[in-house]
């Protein structure tokens, strides 16, 4: 697939940060959408390909701005975008015992709310023009309810579920609903991790993972493998085995702003 216009939320670090880079080297014009208006500008000093970076300084959260957001930038692909990617997300931790009612509403306005609309705005052009992908950074969180995290898991199981409902809905209309479900992925975020992160990625990697996923318009595109399969074999577990095993990680000590998934 060609991407001649993208629009990519979250762009200004993480995952969002390398995808912008990728598709603009490769010659797309992309809506780079983020809060941090020096990091975003910052982007286009790097720029080595034939495409170009449009910084769009928007909190995702403010679902208003950022739906003028997404229409001043189909009204400037002439009218519908070719990616969308509702990438902003962010990981707090949520232990039950000391758990934060304000961070568990502000994971879920960010992961789910934000991303959720980031989507469903974009999706009424591209349905008219009949073609257009969308995609959404979920996480291999998604799968379970991990310790510590509640919120977290919870939120990006919530996109899974949306996506997946999207996809039913969008066959036969030339539109594509993608998943894309991270492991633990070299960024800001994971550099200030204090735990474990088994198969830690470098990000360039990722990047390719996530490009060659979406071109061959992989439903689900999740990675790394050995990560992903141990989490679909924990999902497979009963409950009754799968709660007792998972409590032993509550002991864990956990930065509160922790890792992308």
């Amino acid at each position: 697939m060609t991407f001649r216009n993208v629009l990519i939320t979250g762009a200004s670090s993480g995952l969002g940060r390398g995808l912008t880079m990728y598709y603009a080297n490769a010659g797309a014009t992309v809506f780079a959408v983020a809060r941090r208006e020096t990091e975003l500008r910052a982007l286009a000093t790097e720029l080595s390909g034939a495409g170009r970076i449009v910084p769009v300084i928007v909190d995702v959260t403010n679902l208003d701005a950022q739906v003028a957001a997404i229409r001043a930038a189909e009204n400037s692909a002439g009218g519908a975008l070719d990616l969308v990617i509702a990438n902003a997300g962010s990981n707090w931790s949520s232990p039950a015992r000391k758990i934060d009612w304000t961070r568990v509403r502000d994971v879920f306005q960010l992961n789910a709310t934000a991303a959720c609309v980031t989507i469903s705005a974009a999706l009424p052009a591209m349905c008219a023009r009949g073609s257009g992908t969308v995609v959404a950074m979920a996480s291999l969180a998604a799968f379970r309810g991990l310790p510590a995290i509640a919120a977290y898991s919870a939120s990006k199981a919530a996109l899974h579920t949306f996506m997946e409902s999207l996809r039913v809905d969008l066959r036969g209309t030339g539109v594509r609903a993608l998943t894309i479900y991270p492991g633990f992925v070299k960024s800001e975020l994971t550099a200030r991790h204090n735990g474990p992160m088994p198969f830690l990625m470098e990000a360039d990697r990722a990047t390719e993972i996530m490009a060659r996923g979406i071109a061959r318009g992989r439903p689900m595109i999740t990675f790394p493998w050995p990560m992903a399969t141990a989490i679909r074999l924990v999902g497979a577990l009963p409950r009754s085995i799968y709660e007792p095993l998972a409590s032993a990680g509550t002991k864990r000590k956990r930065h509160p702003k922790s890792a992308e998934w």
